[in-house]
């Protein structure tokens, strides 16, 4: 039913009814962009294992497991599907380095400032941009982000070059 997402149609990406029926129907973990496994020499270098870490638009990937695999005590997860919320809080509830929490990022007031040390963002600021449009429109979002970290963090954000260009 849905498109391979490596093709960045919008479809509705914005919207949590979205979300959660393609989890509903698609309840396979997926990581967008690269496994921990790709990416582990770039966070390790940038993101000390002790590191309170914000993960936003966990969706169901494999990340923040793996991360917690490799020596990570502190994974905060957000994601705007409750169906990927409620999932992942069953599949990793013997996992308490890791937290899950429904919240569209665009309203980050729930955490204070300074709450972590670092976000990893992969890819869905390339989804925000392609709802919203405007590059403007990313500010806000890196911006209540900025807000929520310790003033020595580290924000992490992949992106597939070729959704920037449509």
């Amino acid at each position: 039913m849905y498109s391979d997402v490596s093709s960045c149609n919008t479809y509705n990406y914005g919207d949590a009814l979205y979300w959660d029926a393609r989890y509903v129907q698609e309840a396979e973990s997926f990581d967008w962009y690269q496994r921990y496994a790709s990416l582990r020499p770039l966070v390790r270098r940038y993101i000390p294992t002790s590191s309170r870490v914000l993960m936003v638009g966990c969706g169901n990937a494999l990340m923040s497991e793996d991360m917690v695999d490799d020596g990570y005590e502190n994974i905060m997860n957000v994601d705007i599907s409750s169906v990927a919320i409620d999932l992942m809080r069953r599949k990793y509830e013997h996992m308490p380095q890791l937290n899950y929490m429904e919240m569209d990022v665009r309203d980050m007031s729930f955490f204070p400032d300074e709450s972590f040390d670092a976000v990893i963002d992969k890819d869905l600021n390339a989804l925000l941009f392609l709802v919203l449009r405007r590059l403007e429109s990313l500010f806000p979002y890196v911006n209540l982000l900025y807000n929520c970290m310790y003033s020595v963090a580290v924000m992490l954000l992949l992106v597939l070059p070729e959704c920037w260009g449509k």
